[in-house]
């Protein structure tokens, strides 16, 4: 039976991969938080270990980009070195990809490079939503506040739920991969079909994933979500 650490097991997509994995009796499963970390690194060697405890705020970085590049890139590479398995999963962006003139991507693009090897496997996600989603350009046009994209902007919004459920299904898996929903969807949809008075101000900030997956949600669904 193989053994599986997850690094950030209580956060937004940690839970739901925690989630699908409790269901799974072929993998015997370490839940790492702050609170067990030291102990979890130091217990064994673990057939896979996932990380999941990657910062996903990329205005907050732009404003905190010392503090981003810690949680980011210094902590993958104390992942990668200080932990022992045969297999990392990295869970990064499709920011890693599209969003090289940004702090965040760069960020993520760096760390993605510590692991990137034919063993190991990065997942770029791209947005998400779910019933704990209390942070991102939906919450804020739900709540009208400002965004600070343009509306133009393309999104590939996948349910979380979805995401976990992908990630359990697929931990076989190697290179880097995006994952998302099919057919991108314009933020001013959204917006129209929900009625917010947000104000838009920004550039255009497309999250596509690139190319389109095998039985993944289309992303107008999020507006079933949201409403």
């Amino acid at each position: 039976m193989k053994s599986i650490a997850l690094i950030g097991s209580d956060g937004f997509v940690g839970k739901s991969i925690k989630k699908n994995l409790v269901k799974d009796n072929n993998y015997i499963t370490t839940f790492v938080t702050r609170k067990n970390y030291e102990e979890a690194k130091f217990d064994k060697k673990y057939d896979i270990l996932i990380n999941a405890a990657m910062p996903s705020k990329r205005f907050w970085a732009k404003n905190n980009p010392h503090k981003d590049f810690i949680e980011t890139v210094e902590k993958t590479f104390k992942i990668v070195n200080d932990w022992k398995s045969f297999k990392i999963i990295q869970i990064s962006s499709i920011s890693a990809r599209s969003q090289l003139d940004t702090v965040y991507g760069r960020h993520k693009a760096a760390a993605e490079k510590l692991v990137d090897d034919n063993n190991n496997l990065i997942l770029r996600l791209g947005p998400m939503y779910g019933e704990s989603l209390n942070k991102g350009v939906l919450t804020d046009m739900k709540k009208n506040h400002p965004v600070f994209v343009s509306r133009e902007s393309l999104y590939c919004f996948a349910p979380v739920d979805w995401i976990g459920e992908w990630i359990c299904k697929n931990l076989h898996l190697t290179g880097i991969l995006d994952i998302g929903g099919n057919n991108a969807i314009k933020l001013d949809e959204i917006a129209r079909k929900i009625d917010s008075k947000s104000i838009f101000t920004g550039p255009i900030d497309n999250q596509v994933i690139s190319k389109k997956l095998k039985n993944a949600p289309e992303s107008r669904n999020v507006i079933n979500f949201i409403l």
